[in-house]
């Protein structure tokens, strides 16, 4: 076994201790201010949230320069430390989007186009096929003797993962203790997301635990599957890779419907140990060859073919090794692990058969975890903690197949309605505000609906703001939209063009 995986194993042994509580499910020993969690004895995590970038929509070229850049940040991933990468489905929560998205009543004559307009965008998030957002989270975890150890290792490896990020585009911050516990809180009680109200200066002075705001009504782990209180789930993971895989593949298995998280475990291999690891292999399977041969000169049999599978073990080894020394590759281990609820049990199984499929599909397979449903939620959930070791040995290109990136969402706190994603049907809510040029323009082939998409954002932009709308109307056809409103209309003339004051 290669020394950094044995290494490893030594460190994360532990030994198990049978749970008394659902408090004692969640492997955290100790939290800091700062985002930093303890797991187990001498283990320190922190996790970074990153925006998502419009990988599925982009050209081949850009497609490849983002691959590329993907590449290059899972090269720099430091060898002495544990890297989970993980993609979060959790639910729109209902009352927490009508307090962020939602046009409060101003007590005025538009409260009833506010009404319709608030319906209207109900109606839309509460729909089947836009009502899950996605996040995305990089947990790094180091073994160290001390938090003020690990601390400096964060310090250094931070600034590092956000440059690579910010190079793909996608920023990335830094989860302190209540957003990370947040996280865990949001998946344990689905549904319960606006009941989250965690002070941890108070906790400390009433002696309470962090585990007690965060941890579900109930947990029970069964064969194949548990229930966490009135919800059930499932853990999987992937048994065996395609030869060749897509790079869809990981958008495909997150685009359910369903509160789920996918999570990538990754441990980079220093590359002298790995380039000294496979000439220890290739020197293994040259020996073979040529046991195989003087076997069969023994019976004279000169003219015998190598076989297939000698020969083709003889070409991938010498192919892993080229990557290694000239084509700039890392050894790296994987496991990949997915945890998805349902309401029913029901529900669940064909949820699983669905996940099955898509995995069958690019010729990969899952499998679930048999008696190890508890351990398995402890390593897909973004705390830092690893107990499956399904391992699988991939280089760089290898594992930057495995895409975490999809489609950019836009959804502002005090945006206005624009439409819906075409990738992803979640609604686009855009505070143009916040932008550092507000201005827009509306392209499209006549009769596309240019004119309409103009009205609907002046009576958004109205109903939102109240403020004064100068509307330059060449063609006379927004006056009768503006006294409909109930607004002013004042016309000037100034050449071939009217100008409309309204509001």
């Amino acid at each position: 076994m290669i020394k950094t995986l044995s290494n490893l194993f030594k460190q994360d042994k532990e030994r198990f201790v049978v749970p008394r509580g659902v408090q004692d499910v969640i492997p955290v020993t100790a939290i800091y201010d700062d985002g930093i969690f303890q797991v187990g004895r001498d283990k320190f995590s922190k996790t970074f949230k990153f925006s998502d970038i419009n990988y599925a929509i982009a050209s081949k070229e850009d497609k490849t320069s983002m691959f590329l850049g993907y590449s290059e940040l899972l090269n720099a991933l430091d060898t002495g430390s544990t890297t989970k990468l993980t993609i979060n489905n959790k639910r729109l929560n209902r009352q927490d989007f009508e307090q962020k998205i939602l046009l409060p009543r101003q007590d005025d004559y538009l409260d009833g186009y506010r009404a319709e307009y608030n319906a209207m965008l109900m109606d839309k998030v509460t729909d089947s096929s836009n009502s899950v957002v996605q996040e995305r989270y990089i947990t790094l975890s180091v073994h160290r003797k001390s938090i003020e150890e690990a601390r400096t290792f964060f310090d250094r490896v931070t600034a590092d993962v956000t440059t690579r990020l910010s190079q793909l585009d996608a920023h990335s911050e830094e989860l302190d203790a209540v957003e990370r516990l947040r996280v865990l809180h949001d998946f344990y009680r689905t549904g319960e997301e606006t009941e989250y109200h965690l002070d941890l200066r108070d906790l400390m002075r009433k002696g309470h635990s962090f585990k007690d705001s965060i941890c579900p009504d109930s947990l029970e782990f069964k064969k194949d599957y548990f229930v966490m209180g009135d919800k059930f789930g499932r853990v999987l993971f992937l048994k065996e890779y395609a030869s060749y895989i897509k790079d869809s593949m990981i958008s495909e298995l997150t685009a359910l419907n369903r509160t789920m998280m996918l999570s990538i475990d990754v441990i980079p291999v220093p590359t002298d140990e790995a380039v000294r690891e496979m000439q220890n292999r290739l020197l293994g399977v040259e020996t073979n060859v040529t046991n195989w041969q003087r076997r069969q000169n023994s019976n004279n049999n000169f003219s015998a073919v190598v076989p297939y599978d000698l020969e083709q073990q003889r070409k991938e080894t010498r192919e892993m090794l080229d990557d290694l020394t000239t084509r700039d590759q890392r050894m790296m281990f994987a496991v990949l692990t997915l945890v998805h609820t349902a309401d029913t049990k029901e529900q669940l199984d064909a949820d699983t058969d669905t996940i099955l499929t898509v995995a069958r599909k690019h010729l990969c397979q899952f499998s679930t975890l048999k008696y190890q449903q508890m351990d398995g939620l402890n390593t897909a959930l973004p705390i830092g903690h690893r107990k499956i070791n399904a391992l699988r040995t991939l280089t760089t290109e290898s594992l930057a197949v495995l895409m975490p990136f999809r489609v950019q969402e836009i959804m502002d706190e005090g945006g206005i309605y624009c439409g819906e994603n075409a990738i992803s049907h979640n609604l686009i809510m855009c505070n143009k505000a916040k932008l550092m040029n507000p201005n827009s323009f509306l392209l499209g082939v006549p009769g596309s609906g240019k004119s309409f998409s103009a009205k609907m954002l002046i009576v958004f932009l109205a109903l939102a703001t109240g403020d004064d709308i100068l509307i330059c109307d060449p063609e006379r056809e927004y006056g009768s939209l503006i006294e409909a409103m109930g607004g002013e209309v004042i016309r000037i003339a100034a050449g071939s063009r009217d100008h409309i004051n309204a509001m």
